[in-house]
């Protein structure tokens, strides 16, 4: 769901949960105050920005939050500077006056953050075209929803704040068709099913997200997935999201127990290589150490929407990148079902 940015003067409050009991002050601001660094959360808590419990007394940056607390912050105006252009190639599937329809590499980071100053999608799109929407925020020009930084494939972006908050819209009202390919590690006892769990933070690993009934944090969560083609160890699922959460299909499907291969947040390791996948089938390959991926083989396969100006329907496929075509190669002369072991 779209939420609209906070602005300057606006005050979010927070309440402090059971299991972030005891987290730093600084900790806890991060989690959801993501647009701002640690260095401009730390100014807005000496700042007198912050609150715990409603009191104005000054705040130390290393308070020990207990369960219970109310913390509130009046939104900083700190500069934000937009994204920078930069001259790198993008692939794009289609362009109007109204928005463009991009084939993210894996590796690329959709918008400016922590860690992630250049080499971003936003950067990319500065670039390319005159115009984006500024509808969200000025850190992320035209961009209307995101991949995460390992996942590839099809994105939509704005040039126009109408544009923007007409996609945006339809988003919101999930009404745009998605379609992701993924590889995961194991064999689904059904060959379709709907995942529904709610998800939220995870309760101590900031980078996640978890399934979490009845918490604050918690949204309702919708998952159809497919199996299309199924090997030894490992299954090729088509994924049909009907929710938008963070990290939506990488939690679904290592919370029903097969994770995406490669995906070392949530299924614990980040590559494979060719020893790896034919370990079982050659004794000769035992020691070929040669990476096959070392990304999570997750691509955003098809997105259908209406054009958010004249309605026509439209729908745009992103090709399976070489990665994720080298492991299927390697997966069907290696892992067929029915080899012998």
């Amino acid at each position: 769901m779209m939420t609209q940015t906070p602005q300057p003067g606006e005050t979010q409050q927070y309440t402090v949960t059971a299991e972030q009991a005891h987290q730093r002050l600084d900790a806890f601001l991060a989690i959801h105050f993501d647009q701002y660094s640690r260095v401009q959360l730390r100014k807005a808590i000496d700042n007198g920005l912050v609150t715990v419990n409603g009191r104005n007394k000054p705040i130390k940056v290393a308070y020990r939050l207990h369960e219970g607390d109310v913390v509130g912050m009046t939104m900083p105006n700190f500069p934000k500077a937009g994204p920078q252009p930069e001259e790198i190639a993008l692939d794009i599937i289609y362009e109007d006056e109204h928005l463009a329809v991009v084939n993210k590499p894996p590796g690329m980071v959709v918008h400016p953050a922590r860690g992630h100053w250049s080499g971003t999608l936003t950067s990319a799109l500065a670039f390319h075209f005159e115009s984006l929407s500024t509808a969200g925020g000025p850190t992320r020009p035209g961009i209307v929803h995101r991949l995460d930084r390992d996942t590839s494939g099809v994105i939509l972006a704005a040039k126009t704040d109408f544009a923007h908050n007409a996609l945006a819209a339809q988003f919101e009202a999930r009404t745009v068709d998605k379609e992701y390919f993924a590889i995961v590690v194991g064999s689904p006892d059904l060959d379709q099913d709907l995942i529904d769990l709610p998800i939220g933070i995870h309760p101590y690993q900031r980078e996640k997200m978890a399934i979490r009934r009845d918490h604050a944090t918690s949204r309702p969560a919708r998952t159809i997935f497919q199996v299309v083609e199924r090997f030894q160890g490992f299954s090729v699922v088509r994924v049909l999201p009907k929710t938008g959460r963070t990290h939506q299909i990488r939690v679904h499907m290592d919370a029903i127990g097969y994770p995406v291969l490669c995906d070392k947040l949530y299924g614990g390791r980040s590559k494979i290589t060719h020893g790896e996948i034919r370990r079982k089938f050659d004794h000769r390959t035992l020691e070929d150490e040669a990476l096959v991926l070392e990304r999570q083989a997750l691509h955003a396969r098809r997105i259908g929407f209406a054009h958010p100006v004249d309605q026509r329907p439209m729908e745009f496929e992103a090709p399976l990148p070489a990665d994720i075509e080298g492991v299927l190669k390697e997966l069907r002369e290696w892992r067929k079902l029915g080899a012998a072991e």
